[in-house]
């Protein structure tokens, strides 16, 4: 009798925990530096999951090793839904490949998937003092000055590397990688010319391509992107089949309960509904989509498989 009124009492008590959560602030970690597409996204999912929650989502940018040391640290973290972090492509995809043996983390054990929030457009742009107008010009300097033309990533590893990397290998070219420690220091040296060029996010670069400091020369998504329409993808450019955006998801350590992951998966995707809440991504290029836990994990294994073939393939290493 005693064993079953104690088994009631457990399991009203978790039921209880499930139902009250959260009782305290969340912590968003983002793998990046401030200033690029993952905090825009991150902040923006941030402060819709704060109203609708009633407590406070906050993000912190902890960058580093190409996302590995805010990885490595969140597989750590308590696994009671109040550490998550943004998922994506490089961190989820392409590091295990880059990596290999060295990643401090497995990324299909240490994480439990909670849902996809969105694909974006790559862009390859130049500064507007390069004196690079088109893509056919890019390749054609590149061609005749073999590592001379300098682009600038969020860093080894980032999206922007391994897109631009791979681009090279499709084109024939040899590039000279420039890392830096996230996407606003990067920028800041391609409009002042100190770099040539970058692959990077759509949302990163909005502001620029607007103000006419930068001139968007392909996109790297399979269709044209509505915000440039005028601007051709690259498949199209001549390089059939080439495809790479960038995507961003939300992940929780291993061993976090079913019933959390729930919540936060449905409140994300209640999130993803707000037009006011989601106009800076979308107005940015940002392709929202919001789907189950397990879609997400099928997702982050195909995408593992797709990049670990282009990694091979095009030799990217580590600078």
């Amino acid at each position: 009798m005693f064993k079953k009124t104690l088994a009631c009492f457990l399991l009203l008590s978790s039921s209880f925990s499930y139902a009250a959560y959260p009782e305290k602030s969340i912590r968003f970690v983002v793998p990046f530096a401030t200033g690029g597409t993952s905090e825009i996204i991150a902040r923006s999912i941030a402060n819709s999951l704060s109203s609708q929650l009633g407590q406070s989502v906050y993000v912190e940018n902890k960058p580093g090793a190409g996302g590995n040391i805010a990885m490595e640290e969140v597989k750590r973290a308590t696994p009671d839904g109040y550490t998550i972090i943004l998922g994506h492509v490089g961190t989820l995809a392409a590091n295990p490949t880059l990596f290999g043996s060295k990643l401090p983390y497995d990324a299909n054990k240490d994480f439990v998937p909670i849902t996809l929030i969105a694909k974006v457009p790559n862009v390859i742009a130049v500064g507007k003092t390069s004196g690079i107008k088109n893509l056919a010009d890019l390749i054609a300097q590149a061609k005749k000055n073999p590592n001379k033309i300098s682009y600038g990533s969020a860093g080894n590893g980032s999206a922007g590397h391994l897109a631009m990397e791979y681009f090279a290998s499709e084109a024939g070219i040899d590039l000279m990688h420039v890392p830096y420690k996230g996407s606003g220091p990067m920028l800041a040296d391609l409009i002042g010319g100190h770099t040539m060029a970058t692959f990077n996010g759509l949302p990163s670069l909005v502001g620029q391509i607007k103000g006419g400091t930068l001139i968007p020369l392909a996109v790297g998504s399979a269709t044209r992107s509505s915000f440039l329409p005028n601007v051709p993808t690259i498949a199209e450019s001549g390089y059939k089949n080439f495809e790479t955006s960038q995507w961003y998801g939300v992940l929780a350590p291993a061993g976090t309960s079913k019933e959390i992951i729930s919540k936060l998966q449905k409140e994300i995707s209640i999130a993803l509904k707000s037009k006011e809440g989601t106009k800076r991504m979308v107005d940015d290029g940002a392709s929202l989509v919001g789907n189950t836990p397990e879609e997400f994990s099928k997702f982050i294994k195909e995408e593992q498989d797709r990049w670990g073939k282009v990694i091979t393939k095009a030799k990217i290493t580590i600078d």
